[in-house]
């Protein structure tokens, strides 16, 4: 990483970098090795033997809507409509076929199949990383720094940026309660998500979403020549 890229970034977003690279590596090893790790054994006990019940199933199946393309292609539609910055819709969507990309390639590489025995939905495709929790993690972490950016209002910032945050970590947990992704392709999948997302953040987001700069005037108002 050159000298220039380190000060782009930032030493909050390089320590983010850090911990979220040294997270999927170390789930990466063990997930090469075949191994059901006891966070797997220990998710399944909590969010598949002790929580699954009549009612909270449709709570779970509509957290995990909420990282389909039918709701993220309404949510970008309301961007365009209502986010500020140059081109906040481009942005957005740039951000999410890129992560997309970076999923499915990590999945072809990895190939680790999906839990068998206790799905409450069909999916196909490889486990590992979870899609939905990269896709969650990226497209709602952009609108929570967007909303840091540009909201002056400090309570309805935090509101919001609670409100996304939550979205993100129950469409996680939801993978796992219906039983199509283990708790390390969950973790993996926001680790990294949340790597592209501080690299898209400080690289791409600023030159898509900043205002074109204002012309020069003379001295009664008119354009500059």
């Amino acid at each position: 990483m050159t000298p220039h890229l380190k000060t782009r970034l930032g030493a909050v977003s390089l320590v983010v970098i850090a911990v979220a690279a040294t997270v999927f590596l170390a789930l990466l090893e063990d997930v090469l090795e075949g191994e059901i790790m006891w966070l797997d054994t220990a998710a399944y006990d909590l969010f598949v033997v002790r929580l699954r019940a009549d009612w909270l199933t449709p709570v779970m199946e509509g957290f995990t809507i909420l990282a389909m393309p039918t709701v993220l292609l309404v949510v970008l539609v309301a961007i365009a409509a209502f986010a500020p910055g140059r081109r906040p819709a481009v942005c957005a969507a740039a951000n999410l076929a890129g992560v997309f990309v970076l999923n499915q390639a990590i999945k072809f590489i990895v190939q680790r199949p999906r839990p068998e025995g206790f799905r409450l939905v069909e999916q196909g495709g490889y486990s590992f990383p979870s899609g939905h929790a990269m896709v969650a993690m990226a497209f709602y972490g952009l609108l929570i720094w967007m909303i840091w950016h540009y909201d002056r209002d400090r309570i309805e910032r935090w509101v919001c940026c609670a409100i996304l945050g939550f979205v993100i970590l129950m469409t996680g947990v939801s993978r796992i309660y219906l039983g199509v992704h283990y708790a390390s392709d969950v973790l993996a999948g926001l680790a990294m998500s949340l790597i592209w997302l501080a690299l898209f953040t400080h690289l791409v987001a600023p030159r898509l979403l900043r205002e074109p700069e204002a012309p020069a005037c003379d001295d009664v108002g008119r354009p500059a020549a």
